[in-house]
């Protein structure tokens, strides 16, 4: 059996159509969005609830340890608190 054409059918294009330009244009002004401050402030919140999620839980043990050598008088001397106050300074400029 032999099937006919019947009428004129184009064959199927890449899915361009004649006379269309490629280009769109005319403006060449970028794309911008603008927040309000409270996006920014709730994004600021998500960005440090997502670094406290994210931060390694302390073991119980260990803050026991921590209070009792914080409770002792003999613990807390020059020595400890110079390192601690540098610790703090780094944490906040590094």
């Amino acid at each position: 059996m032999t099937v006919n054409r019947i009428g004129h059918v184009e064959p199927i294009l890449s899915g361009k159509r004649p006379g269309r330009s490629e280009q769109v244009g005319g403006n060449d002004k970028a794309d911008t969005i603008n927040l309000s401050a409270q996006a920014m402030e709730k994004a600021e919140r998500y960005q440090v609830l997502e670094l406290i999620k994210s931060a390694p839980e302390l073991e119980e043990a260990r803050i026991i340890e921590l209070r009792q050598k914080i409770e002792d008088p003999s613990y807390i001397n020059e020595k400890v608190v110079n390192a601690t106050a540098d610790n703090i300074v780094n944490a906040w400029f590094a």
